[in-house]
């Protein structure tokens, strides 16, 4: 599998295509777990994505199932230098049976607590990757960084991440963590595919976070930063009737987009999902797509599309389906 590197020119070399261990532990069982991964890294997969909270809005789940799982299967198999392991804090609830009105945020203790509680659960004395999960404007950002700072100077942490913020958030952060000599967020992780949401809907999928362009021109900007974007395939949305489309992506652009999607998969011989990750791979500012997959089968589809080059006419098509055009 290819790699590229994340958090800028020196960072650590990462799989283009990172893999997402929301549900292992807990909806898919942990054999079958344990054979995804197996063959990720089989593959030439190394980046493994996973928080401090998954699956918390189950019934019956603790928020440790999906960490716990990542840690028993690099323990079992021995492969612990092998892989990158990104896990997230902020967003665990406080309270069992409730959300996100009772998350952690993002306070130095908060983010001292659940740094430990990660590292116990993954069975490690380092997080690769570390994202605070969402925003927590509570708190002065000056004590989120110096919390994070202190994680990535004890060894504890390698790189910092933002998830779920704005743009203008993550950028003042940067700001702060350089004027201070801390160490800056280097990746971004926000909910991005190729149909594009409306954003005058409200965000009903409980902390989500769109790509805007306004972070695609800031990323693009800031040759450091590696973006990461996790439901790039909307959940199935693609390519299965009984996965409705979320309401942030009812109008008309999508119908038109979907419909180039579809004409372009059929042209190349793939599957939509394998022409949505690679136009994403290929992007201006390249995205790193999370993917989340239940069984081998779903991510041997996955990775058919590291094989996928689209040429230039053909981005172009879709790039260009469901835009209104300009008005003279």
């Amino acid at each position: 599998m290819r790699r590229r590197r994340i958090g800028g020119p020196t960072g650590p070399l990462a799989s283009e295509l990172c893999l997402g261990a929301l549900p292992f532990g807990s909806s898919v069982d942990e054999k079958t777990s344990f054979a995804i991964l197996d063959r990720f890294v089989e593959a030439g997969g190394n980046l493994i994505d996973t928080s401090n909270n998954y699956v918390f809005w189950v019934p019956g789940a603790t928020g440790d199932e999906s960490e716990t799982a990542v840690g028993r299967w690099t323990a079992s198999r021995g492969v612990r230098d092998e892989v990158l392991i990104s896990t997230k804090a902020g967003a665990r609830p406080t309270v069992p049976g409730t959300g996100l009105e009772t998350a952690e945020g993002l306070s130095a203790a908060a983010i001292e607590k659940a740094a430990a509680d990660s590292l116990r659960r993954l069975g490690t004395d380092r997080i690769d990757l570390y994202w605070t999960h969402i925003e927590d404007r509570s708190v002065p950002l000056e004590e989120t960084l110096g919390a994070l700072d202190g994680l990535v100077t004890s060894g504890r942490v390698g790189l910092i991440g933002a998830s779920n913020h704005t743009a203008w958030r993550t950028a003042q952060a940067r700001d702060i963590s350089r004027a201070n000599g801390w160490a800056a967020y280097t990746c971004v992780q926000q909910r991005h595919s190729y149909l594009q949401p409306r954003f005058d809907t409200g965000l009903p999928e409980s902390g989500h976070v769109h790509v805007t362009p306004e972070l695609l021109d800031y990323v693009r900007s800031e040759p450091e930063l590696t973006l990461m974007t996790y439901s790039a395939l909307i959940s199935g949305a693609y390519t299965r009737a009984d996965k409705p489309l979320p309401a942030a992506y009812d109008h008309p652009g999508t119908a038109a987009r979907l419909a180039v999607l579809r004409e372009v998969a059929d042209e190349l011989g793939a599957s939509p999902n394998q022409v949505v990750l690679s136009w994403l791979m290929g992007a201006d500012p390249a995205a790193l797509p999370i993917v989340g997959v239940s069984s081998v089968a779903q991510l041997d589809e996955v990775l058919g599309a590291l094989e996928l080059r689209l040429p230039a006419e053909v981005r172009a098509r879709l790039d260009a389906a469901g835009v209104p055009a300009e008005r003279g």
